[in-house]
């Protein structure tokens, strides 16, 4: 019988240090070509609505699993999460189902964890500075995860809605700021969380030596990031061929004509995996663009069933 896991299931056994480096295993062995993967399907609901599948294969780890997700951005405003799925989880050897977990939580936490190997491997040893531009989900998110890969002495945020940013802050070693621009200027590491479709931040207020994460906007006519703030910086992806197809802050400016495909420096596994440099000096700003990649939901999911079995979580569920 599969077993189900909630979300409250999945939080009782996921810990973020431990999805951390279970996303930079995972983002390894997707950009040394030992996962199948395709790019995900999305269909277009409605404005600012999508259905997303995404089935992934590992063989090495015997994971084999899909996540089904939607995307409704209008959510907010029904005090509904804006991203809602589940991941199936399936025996690589016989096809039975194992496990039907929460995809919610673990595409929140999973964004964050993979945010943080960007920052381990990619911002400067000495970063204090953190910005988080945003105060919904994934600014939560990774307020709990970049702190465990750098020792950040100041954290600021800003929030178009200044309602949340204060809720945000409140109770946590966070400054919430005026503007974007005061939080940005001068920070190390700059997290760019938002629903917005057009940037959110100026190229001028990105100083030398930072690195910026982009992990909002996901289609191709979307983008949070000034074009010409990935002209001048170190460009690395998740996915090459996802961000050739869904990544706006790309696909825009080479649109635009600011670069060409070949700016994409490389992908956050290869970094990872020494086979590509990351950072090559301290002044150099690099910018890291999140898209999401099944194989981050199935390897958390994976790692879920498997703490989960051994602490007796979750329910069996016949079919």
């Amino acid at each position: 019988m599969p077993l189900w896991l909630s979300e409250a299931d999945v939080r009782a056994v996921l810990t973020m240090s431990e999805l951390i480096d279970a996303m930079e295993t995972a983002l390894i062995a997707f950009s040394a070509g030992r996962v199948a993967q395709p790019v995900r399907t999305v269909m277009e609901i409605r404005d600012r609505a999508f259905f997303g599948l995404m089935p992934a294969y590992d063989s090495d780890a015997s994971l084999l699993g899909a996540k089904l997700v939607t995307v409704v951005l209008n959510n907010a405003a029904k005090g509904l999460p804006s991203h809602q799925g589940i991941i199936v989880l399936f025996d690589a050897a016989t096809g039975a189902l194992l496990a039907v977990t929460d995809g919610r939580y673990i595409t929140e936490a999973r964004t964050a964890a993979v945010s943080a190997v960007s920052v381990r491997h990619m911002a400067r040893t000495d970063a204090s500075v953190l910005a988080i531009i945003g105060s919904g989900v994934q600014a939560h998110s990774h307020l709990e995860a970049l702190p465990l890969v750098r020792d950040f002495r100041e954290i600021r945020a800003w929030s178009p809605n200044a309602a949340r940013l204060q809720q945000f802050a409140a109770g946590r070693n966070v400054k919430p700021c005026e503007s974007a621009e005061s939080a940005v200027r001068d920070a190390d590491v700059v997290v760019l969380a938002t629903a917005s479709s057009t940037p959110v931040i100026d190229n001028a207020w990105v100083a030398p030596g930072a690195h910026v994460i982009a992990v909002g906007a996901c289609r191709p006519t979307q983008r949070e990031t000034d074009p010409r703030l990935v002209a001048r910086a170190l460009v690395v992806v998740d996915s090459r061929d996802a961000a050739m197809q869904e990544a706006g802050d790309i696909l825009l400016a080479i649109e635009e004509g600011l670069i060409s495909a070949g700016h994409v420096h490389a992908e956050l596994g290869e970094v990872a995996s020494g086979a590509k440099p990351g950072r090559q000096h301290a002044g150099q700003i690099t910018l890291f663009k999140s898209l999401g990649l099944a194989i981050e939901d199935v390897v958390a999911a994976g790692l879920a069933y498997r703490r989960a079995l051994a602490a007796g979580c979750g329910m069996l569920v016949p079919l």
